[in-house]
């Protein structure tokens, strides 16, 4: 297996929660959050600068959309956030209010939907599930049995869509179609649980993903036929998700954690909920924005 070199600190954000990292091509920042704060991130790689829109309430995951607002996956639903004066819409709900399940990791699929899930918020029932937002605000239940809803990914020919229920500590892949609509899931890869959990992820040009391991300090890429071909190995343990991003998206962004460390653990891990960058040598595909 192939080592890749040491992960650039380029913000030391100390999040409580940092995740959902995606490129918007629009502003040439890098989108991310904080989930537990309430809180979207949106850092330009140029200046160093990151710029803070708070929230007041958990959130999932933020998108940018074609309008120029951000939507959410918070709560029990998605949103609209005006980031130039921070009102939040309703834009649906994807059921009855359930405080036992929440939203959790979301990303817009090649055309522009957006998928985003629930988890269960003890982290062990199979309660949530898998919501497809449509560019018109219909929602789709698509997965149900779902523990920790977390990484999506589309092959670059988009005929395969990748997904992780962490507890389930693997990959699985489905056939999909131009609808949006999914069938033949099947394992893609499974990891040793000594790994720590899957969380986020994201898919390179050449069809191979990447996935951050929480509690495992390290990203995993892994090819087109489920073998596990490089790692990157980072100085914090709470690893949440990564995006590819940068003018050429060249670049690797990655998200992590400092929630529930110990003071211990975090004299070991100082820039734990930190922001890290590395330049693999294969670049990423473009995110697009929420279509709708």
């Amino acid at each position: 297996m192939e080592t890749i070199g040491d992960a650039e600190l380029v913000l030391d954000a100390r999040a409580d929660l940092g995740e959902a990292p995606t490129w918007d091509r629009a502003t040439r920042r890098l989108m991310w959050v904080d989930m537990t704060r309430g809180v979207v991130h949106r850092f330009d790689p140029k200046s160093g600068r990151d710029v803070e829109i708070e929230t007041g309430r958990p959130i999932g995951v933020a998108v940018p959309t074609a309008s120029g607002a951000i939507l959410l996956a918070a709560g029990h639903g998605f949103s609209l956030l005006d980031p130039a004066t921070g009102r939040i819409e309703p834009v649906a709900d994807v059921g009855p209010s359930d405080p036992a399940t929440t939203m959790n990791d979301g990303k817009c699929d090649p055309v522009g939907r957006f998928w985003a899930g629930t988890k269960d918020v003890e982290g062990c029932r199979p309660i949530g599930s898998l919501y497809r937002l449509e560019p018109g605000g219909r929602v789709a239940r698509v997965l149900g049995d779902v523990t920790i809803s977390n990484g999506l990914a589309w092959s670059p020919d988009r005929t395969t869509m990748y997904y992780i229920d962490s507890a389930t500590h693997a990959v699985d892949a489905f056939a999909v179609d131009t609808d949006g609509e999914v069938s033949g899931r099947r394992r893609h890869v499974a990891f040793p649980r000594s790994w720590g959990l899957p969380d986020g992820m994201t898919v390179d040009a050449e069809g191979s993903l990447w996935v951050a391991f929480w509690t495992g300090s390290a990203v995993r890429r892994i090819d087109p036929a489920g073998r596990v071909v490089s790692i990157v190995e980072l100085p914090v343990s709470l690893v949440t998700s990564c995006a590819f991003g940068g003018e050429e998206l060249a670049d690797l962004y990655v998200t992590s954690a400092r929630n529930g460390l110990t003071d211990a653990e975090l004299r070991e891990q100082p820039h734990a909920g930190g922001l890290f960058r590395l330049r693999p040598r294969v670049g990423g595909l473009a995110q697009p924005p929420f279509a709708g």
